[in-house]
């Protein structure tokens, strides 16, 4: 775990956020390799998934914009591990991209409750993510 990691997910635990991830972007494998998890039993650092491209991919990834699902019907098209996300309690996401140098470098993850990422909540986040800017993009340039 990284010092950047830690003060970014405790600043977000902070606005109510239940569960934080942080995947990084391997195109050579087209994979998302979680670099970071505030739940290690169900999301293991060690995990990776498939870079599917869909409308999840093309909004985020492609478009470089911030994924909001409020419901679980609007992220469960996208994430086959829906089930167990609904079985934490969990019922709303939000994938914020990194992006660097024209690229996204990987997305931090952030699930609570359903309709929890109000549009002032999600500013909260994405201002959070901005604030920490260099030093995420140099922990996920590390791979």
């Amino acid at each position: 775990m990284t010092q950047v990691y830690d003060t970014l997910h405790a600043a977000c635990a902070a606005l109510g956020t239940r569960l934080f991830t942080v995947t990084v972007q391997d195109l050579t494998l087209d994979v998302a390799r979680r670099a970071y998890t505030s739940h290690p039993v169900e999301y293991p650092v060690s995990g990776t998934k498939p870079l599917t491209r869909d409308g999840w991919y093309d909004f985020c990834i492609t478009g470089q914009q911030t994924f909001v699902a409020n419901t679980t019907p609007e992220f469960a098209k996208y994430f086959f591990d829906h089930a167990l996300i609904s079985s934490l309690g969990l019922g709303s996401c939000i994938n914020i991209p990194l992006v660097d140098g024209g690229a996204v470098l990987g997305t931090v993850n952030l699930l609570a409750e359903e309709h929890h990422f109000t549009p002032e909540k999600l500013a909260a986040y994405q201002a959070l993510v901005q604030q920490n800017h260099a030093a995420l993009a140099a922990e996920m340039a590390k791979g």
